[in-house]
């Protein structure tokens, strides 16, 4: 397979995220009903009980009103509760339920077997190499 040229570099990103992206979702809906988006803010509600959504939307890296969406789906699946924030009258907390933690659950044999399926790909130090550089650019500040 000859050499990708480094001036498309952006387009075999934006590529390769939404295979992997909808080859995740297919598999974590298949396994526990929900999407990966879904998954990272469960994993952050769980790592962070009574986080706020404000909070949630930075973890995630999304706008809040994004996240606003995604937490209603959450909380009308069941897998989320949300309460009113003890101090700032605004704010929710919210914290992961039973059938939240269930899904979770549910979904980690598909994510190990998903990673061990890229490590098998990129081989080991190409997926530690990867998963370095994925976090460099996500968090580069141009």
């Amino acid at each position: 397979m000859p050499e990708p040229d480094d001036q498309r570099l952006y387009f075999l990103l934006q590529r390769a995220a939404h295979r992997l992206r909808t080859t995740a979702d297919r598999r974590c809906l298949a396994a526990a009903g929900v999407t990966t988006a879904q998954l990272g803010a469960l994993f952050a509600v769980r790592d962070e009980p009574g986080i706020t959504q404000q909070r949630l939307a930075r973890a995630l890296g999304l706008r809040e009103s994004a996240v606003t969406a995604l937490v209603g789906r959450l909380t009308a699946a069941g897998l989320v509760s949300k309460s009113a924030h003890p101090r700032e009258h605004r704010a929710v907390v919210l914290e992961l339920t039973v059938p939240g933690a269930d899904a979770l659950r549910a979904a980690q044999p598909e994510i190990d077997r998903f990673n061990a399926e890229l490590r098998e790909v990129l081989g080991d130090d190409g997926f530690a190499g990867a998963a370095t550089a994925m976090h460099r650019l996500a968090h580069w500040e141009p």
